[in-house]
């Protein structure tokens, strides 16, 4: 499970503007110096610290969403956020950030959920290995 879901990301849902079943979906990651906030988090514009280094490309990379069956005995829907590699890469993360790609400015880009990993994680000219994480829409 993600650390958090951004409040913005149920709004989007609701009205449309997410759509987990055909829109693009990217992740990027993040030092620990970003401070996630759910309730004022909205656009990738309000990401700070992404990570720079060998091998990582600013913005992250694209990641596959799937919409899991209704689990009618716990009443709720799983979607889950692909993983991601980074291969030969030289970085320093805390956390990743999960946002709809729309393919322009930062600006544009809806926040879906951060996942903290509790404690840095590095690649020293070596693979950077994200699992994947489920974002939980619970009745």
């Amino acid at each position: 499970m993600p650390s958090l879901n951004y409040n913005s990301a149920i709004r989007d849902i609701a009205t449309g503007a997410i759509d987990f079943d055909t829109d693009t979906f990217w992740v990027m990651l993040v030092t620990s110096g970003y401070s996630e906030n759910k309730d004022t988090h909205t656009k990738r514009s309000d990401i700070t610290n992404e990570v720079s280094g060998a091998g990582y490309t600013a913005g992250g990379q694209a990641v596959t969403v799937t919409v899991n069956a209704i689990d009618t005995v716990n009443d709720r829907v799983d979607v889950t956020l692909g993983g991601a590699t980074w291969p030969s890469s030289t970085i320093t993360a805390r956390k990743a950030v999960y946002y709809k790609r729309r393919g322009g400015a930062a600006t544009a880009d809806e926040l879906i959920a951060v996942n903290d990993f509790g404690a840095d994680v590095v690649s020293s000219s070596g693979t950077f290995t994200l699992n994947a994480s489920t974002f939980r829409i619970q009745n």
